[in-house]
C-alpha cells in the first residue's frame, strides 16, 4: 500500500535547491479519518422498529497552532516570522513545516508527543543551537531538511529511524568521529555548501552509515576523501576545489555507478585509478582543466554516459572511449559530451564512437576561446 505521504515528498525532493513551496494540501488519504471520525451509517432498514438517536455533536478536534493550517496530518507553519517553535502541534502530525521562519534554537521539549511525524521541514530558519534531546520524540522521523540554517557542526541526537537527512548551506566546518553514530537506516546524506575542507573530517566521521547518496557540493575540498562508507553508489562532489584523482582515491567506493566530479580544478587522472569503480555508469568530469580523454575510459564495461565539456582537450584519438576488441564493453555509451573544448569534430575519426548507441548522443558544438 502505498504510504499516504508519498505525494507531498515527491513536492518537499523536488524543491531542494530552492525553499520548500507548499501550493495547498495534498490529502493524504481519507482513511485517516478513520482512526475514529468515520461518520457511521445510520439504521434505515425498512420497517425497523429501532427509534433513532439523535447524534451527539461532535468533541472538539486537535487544536492547530495559532495562525498555522492543518489539514490531516499536516501542519504548515512556514513564513509566519516565527522565532521558535510553536505550542499545541496535534499528536498525529506526520508532516510538519516550518521553514521560511526566524526560528533560532530547537529546544528539549519542542516537539514533546509527536511520535508519528515524519517529516520535519526547518529549512530557511536561523537555527545556531540544537539541544541534544530536542528529537527524542521523534521515533518515526524519516526526513529531516534542515538547510540554510546557522549550524556549525551535525546536531547530536538525531533519531535512529532518519533515512534522509538534507542539510546544505550552513556553517559546518567540521564533521567530528561519531558524528552520524547509530544511524544505521541512513541512505541519503546531502550537505554542500558548507565550508568543508578534507581536515574537517575526523577519522571515523561516517561510521556506521551504510549511504546510497552523498553530495557534498559547493564546499573546500581539495580532493576526494577517503573515508566515506564504503556502501556509496552516488558521490557528488561538484562545485569543489579538487585537483586531481589519484591512483587510491576511489578505491573504497567499488559499488559507485554514479561520480560528479564536475567544475573542479583537475587536471591530472592518474592512470588506473578508475578501475576501482568498475561498475560506474555515469561519470560528470565537465568544467575542469583536463587537456586529454582519461586513460581507463575503453576499459569501463558499464560506462554509459560522460560529461567532458567545458575542459581544455585539444584532440580525440580512435581509441580513447571503446575498448580495441569486439564483446569487452558490456553497455554502450548513450551520452557523451565534449563541447567547448578546443578540438575540431571534423578532425575525429568516425570509428572514435563505434561504441556509442547513437550519433546524437555525442556532443561537441563548437569551441569559443
Amino acid at each position: 500500500m502505498m504510504s499516504p505521504l508519498l505525494p507531498l515528498l515527491s513536492l518537499l525532493v523536488s524543491s531542494l535547491a530552492l525553499p520548500f513551496e507548499q501550493r495547498g494540501f495534498l490529502d493524504f488519504s481519507l482513511d485517516i479519518v478513520d482512526g475514529g471520525g468515520s461518520m457511521m451509517m445510520m439504521n434505515d432498514e425498512e420497517g425497523s422498529a429501532i427509534e433513532e438517536e439523535t447524534p451527539a455533536p461532535p468533541g472538539p478536534g486537535p487544536v492547530c497552532p495559532f495562525g498555522c493550517h492543518c489539514h490531516l496530518r499536516v501542519v504548515q507553519c512556514s513564513d509566519l516570522g516565527l522565532t521558535s517553535v510553536p505550542k499545541n502541534i496535534p499528536s498525529d502530525t506526520a508532516l510538519l513545516d516550518l521553514q521560511n521562519n526566524k526560528i533560532t534554537e530547537l529546544k528539549e521539549n519542542d516537539f514533546k508527543g509527536l511520535h508519528n511525524l515524519y517529516a520535519l521541514v526547518l529549512v530557511n530558519n536561523r537555527i545556531s543551537k540544537v539541544s541534544g534531546k530536542a528529537f527524542q520524540p521523534l521515533r518515526s522521523l524519516q526526513k529531516l531538511y534542515f538547510s540554510k540554517n546557522l549550524l556549525t557542526e551535525i546536531p547530536q541526537g538525531l533519531p535512529p529511524s532518519l533515512v534522509e537527512l538534507r542539510i546544505h548551506e550552513n556553517r559546518i566546518k567540521n564533521v567530528r568521529k561519531g558524528a552520524f553514530q547509530g544511524l544505521g537506516s541512513m541512505n541519503c546524506i546531502e550537505m554542500g555548501g558548507n565550508p568543508l575542507e578534507n581536515s574537517g573530517f575526523e577519522p571515523g566521521a561516517f561510521d556506521g552509515l551504510k549511504l546510497n547518496y552523498l553530495r557534498i557540493s559547493e564546499a573546500k575540498l581539495t580532493g576526494i576523501p577517503k573515508d566515506f562508507p564504503a556502501s556509496i553508489n552516488e558521490l557528488h562532489l561538484d562545485h569543489n576545489q579538487i585537483q586531481a584523482i589519484e591512483l587510491e582515491d576511489l578505491i573504497r567506493y567499488k559499488s559507485l555507478y554514479r561520480l560528479g566530479l564536475g567544475y573542479n580544478h583537475i587536471r591530472m587522472i592518474e592512470n588506473g585509478s578508475l578501475a576501482f569503480v568498475p561498475n560506474l555508469r555515469e561519470l560528470h568530469l565537465d568544467n575542469n582543466r583536463l587537456s586529454k580523454i582519461p586513460a581507463s575510459l575503453p576499459d569501463m564495461k558499464y560506462l554509459q554516459v560522460i560529461y567532458l565539456h567545458a575542459n581544455n582537450i585539444s584532440q580525440v584519438g580512435v581509441n580513447d572511449f571503446c575498448p580495441r576488441g569486439f564483446g569487452v564493453k558490456r553497455a554502450f555509451y548513450n551520452g557523451i559530451s565534449l563541447f567547448s573544448n578546443p578540438v575540431n569534430y571534423w578532425e575525429v575519426q568516425p570509428a572514435a564512437f563505434r561504441c556509442v548507441t547513437d550519433r546524437l548522443a555525442i556532443q561537441f558544438g563548437n569551441y569559443k576561446k
